[in-house]
């Protein structure tokens, strides 16, 4: 499976869970969704995009399929940055931290990968 399929269906896995258990999905990332009462509306909001951005992206061909990729890699980077803000501000814990700064860099990583080997650009079909 090429990098950007699997970042597609990985963002759709990640979105359906965060739309429709954004409490579960938030403990899993080590969040405290007890303590914050709107981690649900934002776990929502995010699910949606997620899904969104996965499916565009999965059906996408040629062009487009690379200018998407490079969209996610823009929205993971700023996810990556986001979770290096809220480490140093300590306002999640190192683990969390860890495990949310980890899965955006996997992912810039994996969506450059793709941009680098020619794959976030899909052969346009006939």
């Amino acid at each position: 499976m090429d990098p950007v399929t699997g970042l597609s269906l990985g963002r759709i896995a990640i979105g359906v869970g965060a739309l429709a258990a954004p409490s579960t999905t938030a403990r899993v990332f080590g969040l405290d969704p007890a303590s914050n009462p709107q981690l649900g509306y934002m776990g929502r909001m995010f699910g949606a995009r997620e899904i969104a951005l996965g499916a565009v992206t999965l059906v996408a061909r040629g062009p487009l399929r690379r200018n998407l990729t490079v969209v996610g890699i823009a929205v993971d980077g700023a996810d990556l940055a986001n979770g290096v803000i809220e480490l140093g501000q300590r306002n999640v814990s190192k683990l969390s931290s860890g495990m949310l700064i980890g899965a955006a860099a996997g992912a810039v990583g994996s969506g450059v990968l793709a941009l680098v080997r020619g794959r976030g650009r899909a052969k346009a079909t006939a």
